[in-house]
């Protein structure tokens, strides 16, 4: 069959370029270590950037404390039939509440989140502007959404402005998205600069703090929190899957904005709801994690270091933030360079495109607030060969 043939040589392709993936196999995982195809590795590829999901003495907690309660394992509908569980209904008074915002909706993850907002908001008489690197989910909901869109250059905020300039006045709304950690490059979004240009042009501006929320912040809300900026942003999506260790992601504003995506949003409406006992426990860390400012200060430190160590040796290290990437270039370095790693006990995976621009790989290292600097202090000798 044709189609069969023309996927297999698809492959072929991807292989001969060093894209070509395959699933891990993950057997165990006990704190700081990871045991990947037998062999026990430091783990630096996770996003559970606080520990909380190896934390065994609340993970026991919470194990006898779900034992003793009525919930299902199971929503087995959407939250407009009956999935609804009153552990909803507290997540969301308790975001609200940390955000000093009126209301805030829970999703199945963040990837619902980000392809379901725009094109809830936006039609064809909108336009969107999105930073150039912002993650693939954004893209696919601008891609959905009937929406003309424009990726403006990253972090060039001249450039915005130009495109805001050029708009104004020619659509019923427009629209800003970014990114406040960019997960790839572990560089940050000037929010103070963005909320200035969606005030100047009335634009509507969405920030996505996956990679923000749990490490920015003294309520670790994320980088709109360290900005002073909670109130003045339209829309801040975060996620329960990183630092927060848990499933499902969030999203904090008006309750009118909520009201419509609550009727309007299809991500949401046509998706089962989260097991109650996903619902608890994000409950629970969430609560947790904004007592752990001393650890967002000691793994922003750590990553200040490594970072500042892998630039003494004349590596290219962009960002800010507790991700650190090692660009390579070219792919087959990267594939090298993360064997290389894994050989001294280091699990750092290779990204390649189209995660990241062509000619952009990477080693992507992911530090956790559990870490030392005995731990990692090895790893820009051994990048170094």
């Amino acid at each position: 069959m044709q189609f069969y043939e023309r996927i297999r040589e698809e492959l072929y392709g991807l292989k001969s370029l060093d894209r070509y993936r395959v699933l891990p196999d993950i057997s165990a995982r006990n704190g700081k270590d990871i045991e990947v195809n037998g062999q026990l590795l430091l783990n630096l590829s996770s996003n559970d950037y606080l520990g909380l999901g190896d934390d065994k003495a609340m993970l026991e907690g919470y194990g006898s404390q779900f034992r003793k309660s009525s919930h299902a394992m199971t929503s087995s509908s959407s939250r407009l039939l009956t999935g609804n569980h009153p552990l909803y209904d507290q997540l969301e008074k308790v975001l609200a509440l940390l955000y000093g915002r009126e209301s805030a909706m829970v999703f199945n993850s963040g990837y619902h989140a980000n392809i379901g907002i725009l094109p809830a908001l936006c039609n064809r008489h909108d336009l969107v502007l999105s930073d150039r690197l912002n993650h693939a989910s954004i893209i696919d909901g601008m891609k959905i959404a009937e929406a003309p869109y424009q990726r403006y250059r990253h972090r060039d905020y001249e450039h915005l402005e130009e495109l805001l300039s050029e708009a104004r006045g020619k659509y019923r709304q427009i629209f800003i998205v970014s990114e406040s950690v960019f997960s790839m490059d572990g560089d940050l979004a000037d929010l103070s600069r963005l909320v200035a240009l969606k005030e100047k042009y009335e634009a509507f501006l969405i920030v996505d703090e996956a990679h923000g929320v749990g490490v920015f912040g003294e309520r670790g809300l994320g980088l709109c929190e360290t900005a002073g900026m909670v109130q003045q942003i339209d829309i801040i999506t975060g996620t329960f899957g990183k630092a927060l260790a848990s499933t499902g992601a969030f999203a904090v504003m008006s309750s009118l904005v909520r009201e419509y995506l609550l009727n309007t949003m299809r991500s949401f409406i046509f998706t089962t709801a989260l097991p109650p006992a996903i619902l608890g426990w994000s409950l629970l860390t969430l609560n947790r994690q904004t007592t752990m400012f001393p650890d967002r200060v000691a793994l922003l430190k750590l990553a200040s270091r490594l970072r500042s160590e892998l630039i003494s040796c004349g590596f290219d290290v962009p960002g800010e933030s507790h991700i650190i990437p090692v660009i390579t270039g070219g792919n087959d370095l990267s594939l090298a360079l993360a064997a290389r790693l894994r050989s001294a006990g280091f699990l750092c995976m290779p990204v390649r495109p189209p995660a990241v621009p062509e000619n952009a790989a990477r080693i992507r290292i992911s530090l956790r607030s559990t870490l030392q600097w005995e731990d990692i202090a090895r790893i820009p000798e051994i990048i170094r060969g």
